[in-house]
Formats: structure tokens, sequence, C-alpha cells
């Protein structure tokens, strides 16, 4: 690939293809650098280093996954909306295996609270949540039981870790099935009970991963 044009964009989209391709853990310069035809060197006007570029692929990612689920849940709401999210979430994931680790990472706060793509993260899945009539401390706690059921299935099936012969996707939809119930009859704790102040999620810095 030739040299002219090499941008920050342009390596970090080549960096999220490579990760596709042989994992995100295995992305690293001197790949990216054999990619462009470069030597390491170069890629140091366009990215500080390592961390930055597993970093840019993150929000990246998260970006891409996020505007996939939000264009699938909108205009539904309740248990349509939770299945057009979880089936979302899935097929990003299965889609794009070295994307979809990158969005596991974690990211400077900092930097979460200035991205884009983690807002509409916690503005799609609270406002989601919200449907079922969840309030704080319960929505953060239904975000992280939504975020490890998601990611716990699509990390085994990724892996080949499902050997029973029942479908893995029927398995999916009841794992689906289950938690609308869970959400529709959720035990609600109140902030006082709690000790957590009450305010809006999205105002503050989602946990990391695209349904955090």
């Amino acid at each position: 690939m030739a040299r002219v044009g090499l941008s920050g964009e342009r390596l970090v989209a080549a960096a999220a293809e490579l990760a596709d391709e042989v994992g995100f853990e295995n992305v690293s310069l001197s790949a990216l650098a054999r990619r462009f035809g470069v030597k390491d060197a170069s890629l140091y006007s366009h990215v500080r280093g390592l961390q930055e570029l597993r970093t840019r692929v993150a929000l990246l990612a998260g970006g891409e996954m996020i505007d996939r689920i939000a264009a699938e849940v909108a205009g539904r709401a309740g248990k349509d909306a939770l299945r057009a999210f979880a089936d979302a979430y899935r097929a990003y994931a299965l889609a794009h295996p070295g994307r979809y680790a990158a969005t596991q990472i974690r990211v400077d706060p900092a930097l979460a609270a200035d991205s884009p793509a983690m807002r509409r993260t916690a503005e799609i899945t609270y406002g989601m949540l919200r449907g079922y009539g969840l309030s704080e401390p319960d929505l953060t706690d239904a975000v992280r039981l939504l975020r490890g059921t998601f990611h716990g299935y699509c990390a085994l099936e990724a892996a080949g870790g499902f050997n029973a012969a029942r479908d893995v996707r029927a398995s999916w939809d009841k794992a689906v099935d289950a938690l609308h119930t869970a959400l529709t009859h959720w035990p609600r704790e109140t902030p006082e009970a709690s000790g957590t102040p009450g305010a809006s999620a999205t105002s503050e810095t989602p946990e990391e991963g695209p349904a955090a």
C-alpha cells in the first residue's frame, strides 16, 4: 500500500481491519507499518504509540456498534427494543471479533467523557431501560446485567464454547426473553435506601462497553 495519504484516520481504520483478521491483541505498530509499506517510525507522526492506537480503535468500534444498535432500536420500546438491541449487539460481536474485543478495553474516563460514541451509547442504553420504568441505582444494575449477559454469551459463542445439540440462536432468544422478564419484574431500590445519588446516568461517564 502506498505511503501517500497516510493519516491517523487511515491508520485507525486499518488497525480495526487488522484486529478482525488477526485478533485485537495481535495488533501492533509493526504489523500496521508493514500493511502500509512504511517503517514503524513513520506512524509516530499520526499516533503517539500503541496505547493511543488501541484506544482509537476502541472508540471507532464503539461508534460503529452503537450506530447499528441505534438503527435497530429506533421506534421500538419494551421487549421489541430489548430484542433489537441484543440482536444488533450479537451480530456486530460475531461479525467483527477484533473490533468487538477493542470495545471491551478500559478507556481513560476523560477520553470517554469527550467521546460522542460513548455518550450516545449511554443515551441509547439507559433510554431503552427507562422504558421499563427503571431509575438509579437500578439503571446501573440493569446495564451491568445486560452487559454481562451479552458479552459472556457472545464470547462463549465465538470461542465455540457451546457444544450441546440445542440451537445456539434458540438459547440466545430464550436468554433475551429471560432478561425481559427480569427487567419487567425488577426488584426496585430507592436512591435513599442504597445511598446512591439519584442523578441521571446519562450525565455521567458510562462504563466501558456498548451496553454500559
